[in-house]
């Protein structure tokens, strides 16, 4: 049983293809999600296609393997089995080894109302919502007749100077100087402001005090605004308090924010501790043991994200190595052979690129930027892409981006902006779910309770709940 379709659990699933087992892989999604590339959905680049290919296509040539759809609510390690729920149904798994991969989610330290107003850029859904955002805050300007409101509307705030952080705020600055600069006639697109806000003294700690002064020197360059030892105390639609280093406090008006700071493991870690007395760090993963298992509990693998262990990074090797560390040992234990063996991390470096023609990589004890860094950025990215075809269209997009000056991903849409805040305004009663028979009146894919939406009213009209007429949605 595997949990989950990211670099852990699909790199897993792929590495047991010739093992004598059954592999039951579930996930909440339908796609295996390259992460890396997630920003670049967000401002046009590439299409959610290239950076998810479907899950089932995946794997379809491995007959050993079993894809689900659902989301995975509760984990038994006593009983072995594994409870999964889609759209109100559910279904429970039963496992000899399992292997937890569910990834991690964005962190707002204790503030997730900031999210409402500052999205994440951990899915699909965030990306797209992001391209939405980032677009229609040009095309508002356009429409304006305010300076003011001009200028909070292409005023945009990216929280996290860490990798995704960097790379974000680089390519909105790029997008707003170079794709979008001849498109408008009211707004001078290469006028947007480009804020990158972060708590820390450094751009990309983990790259170094070298490497993060020449990202921080190139993004200034490209014009992003960069603030560092700010932190972040309030988020609301118009804009975002910071308190600096030196106690002071200040706001800065902005319509569009993007959160990159901070990820929280899956909440299944929680209960796998409380299982097994395994201890969790501040960001919720759970302390494994040397070879990726959980005490008393040899036959549960976690890895990725969701497992702490001597302080490995958060990046997709060490969950795709994790992933391949757990599928040995499963078929060593098939054989009949000895396990336990601990997982061995290969650190294959760090890179992230900051604009066009420009990145910085940290492999081993050499680090180089530049031009020549941004080429073995494209190539390690192309390479860990799924699949020929989107290889292929994937490198298309990149030379459309990067040599010409285009974009060619910029559709938005109503429910890419606005669905997320939609669906959380139908409050925790709102469960999507299927009628159990077909004959069943009126099945809803938006749950069981009726929505109710306000109508528009005349002036002078009731103020009560006799003023608003039920609408099935």
């Amino acid at each position: 049983m595997i949990i989950g379709s990211g670099f852990g659990g699909l790199f897993t699933a792929q590495a047991l293809r010739k093992a004598p087992v059954e592999v039951t892989l579930v996930a909440k999604t339908t796609h295996h999600l390259f992460q890396p590339l997630l920003y670049q959905v967000a401002t046009g680049i590439l299409s959610e296609g290239e950076i998810a290919p479907t899950t089932r296509e995946v794997l379809s040539r491995q007959d050993n393997a079993q894809v689900v759809l659902g989301e995975v609510t509760t984990i038994d390690v006593n009983a072995r089995t594994v409870t999964s729920q889609l759209l109100g149904r559910t279904t429970v798994h039963h496992y000899d080894s399992l292997v937890v991969a569910a990834g991690a989610g964005q962190s707002y330290f204790g503030n997730d109302h900031f999210a409402t107003h500052a999205p994440g850029m951990k899915s699909i859904d965030d990306a797209l919502e992001l391209r939405g955002r980032i677009f229609g805050m040009f095309e508002l300007a356009e429409a304006s007749t305010d300076p003011a409101d001009v200028e909070r509307l292409l005023t945009f705030v990216v929280v996290g100077a860490g990798p995704t952080g960097v790379e974000m705020a680089g390519q909105i600055a790029e997008l707003s100087r170079r794709t979008l600069r001849r498109d408008f006639r009211s707004i001078d697109p290469a006028k947007a402001r480009v804020i990158l806000l972060d708590a820390a003294p450094a751009v990309l700690p983990p790259f170094g005090e070298r490497l993060g002064a020449k990202a921080a020197d190139k993004l200034t360059k490209i014009g992003v605004d960069v603030q560092l030892g700010a932190k972040v105390v309030n988020v609301d639609a118009t804009g975002i308090d910071v308190e600096d280093s030196d106690g002071t406090r200040r706001r800065i008006d902005s319509v569009c924010k993007v959160w990159a700071a901070g990820v929280a493991a899956s909440p299944l870690g929680r209960q796998l501790a409380e299982q097994t007395g395994a201890g969790l760090d501040r960001a919720g993963r759970i302390e494994v043991l040397p070879d990726l298992t959980l005490p008393g509990h040899p036959e549960v693998f976690v890895i990725g994200d969701m497992a702490s262990l001597n302080r490995l990074p958060g990046v997709a090797q060490v969950a795709i190595q994790g992933g391949r560390h757990a599928a040995k040992e499963i078929q060593a234990w098939v054989a009949g052979k000895q396990t336990g063996r601990p997982f061995e991390y290969h650190d294959k470096g760090s890179m992230a690129t900051i604009s066009r023609f420009s990145a910085v990589a940290s492999i081993g004890k050499v680090q180089f930027s530049g031009f020549f860094a941004w080429l073995v950025w494209l190539a390690v990215h192309l390479v860990y892409i799924i699949g020929f075809k989107h290889r292929l269209t994937t490198l298309l997009h990149w030379t459309v981006s990067f040599i010409g000056r285009g974009r060619s991903e910029r559709t938005v849409t109503e429910q890419q902006i606005f669905a997320r805040v939609a669906v959380q305004r139908l409050g925790t009663d709102f469960a999507p779910s299927l009628p159990p028979h077909a004959s069943q009146e009126a099945p809803s894919w938006t749950g069981a309770r009726t929505i109710v939406p306000m109508q528009p009213q005349a002036k002078g009209e009731g103020k009560g709940e006799d003023s608003r007429q039920p609408s099935r949605v």
